[in-house]
């Protein structure tokens, strides 16, 4: 018969690689998840109703200090500004338009940080995938008039919320306040 020796709570196992999420990391997160949630307050006229300026915290985030970071932000955002008008598209679909969200933050804040033309190119990306690829969530929805209906204020709303983000980040770039 063997003993039964209890586990040590106190000891947690040695991961590879795992790095605790730092207090710093978390309040700057909290912070402009409540930014976003400030935005999203302030809409663009579409005829879905959730086009705001919910995810320029997000992108700000992403490219000043780490793009998991933004996705998160840009995401949780997404949910507020869609929670605020009652989900019109259902949850799941916002839930899907959330995790698209967070991809285009990671890539304009993974693209953004590789000098002037990386931003550009960020820049472009992401309101591209943010207006023309998420987009196409209303194809199955409304067919090709509700994806031609929301495609410019989609645009303009990519655009607005990235140059926002854009010209944040250039004036703090070379502060100690980003990572």
């Amino acid at each position: 018969m063997t003993s039964y020796q209890r586990p040590d709570l106190d000891q947690r196992p040695a991961e590879p690689n795992a790095q605790p999420i730092s207090a710093r990391r978390l309040a700057v997160m909290a912070i402009f998840i409540a930014l976003a949630a400030v935005g999203s307050l302030i809409k663009i006229p579409s005829p879905v109703g959730t086009i705001g300026l919910d995810s320029a915290p997000g992108f700000f985030v992403a490219i000043g200090f780490a793009g998991w970071m933004g996705a998160v932000v840009a995401a949780v955002g997404h949910l507020i500004t869609a929670a605020v008008v009652g989900f019109p598209l259902s949850l799941p679909v916002h839930l899907v338009l959330a995790v698209g969200m967070a991809a285009c933050a990671f890539v304009f804040g993974w693209l953004g940080r590789k000098g002037t033309v990386g931003l550009i190119a960020g820049f472009v990306l992401a309101a591209l995938l943010n207006s023309v690829v998420l987009g196409l969530i209303m194809l199955p929805i409304g067919g090709v008039v509700a994806y031609t209906a929301t495609i410019i204020p989609l645009l303009i709303g990519a655009t607005v919320n990235l140059a926002i983000a854009t010209v944040a980040y250039l004036a703090l770039r070379n502060t100690r306040l980003l990572d």
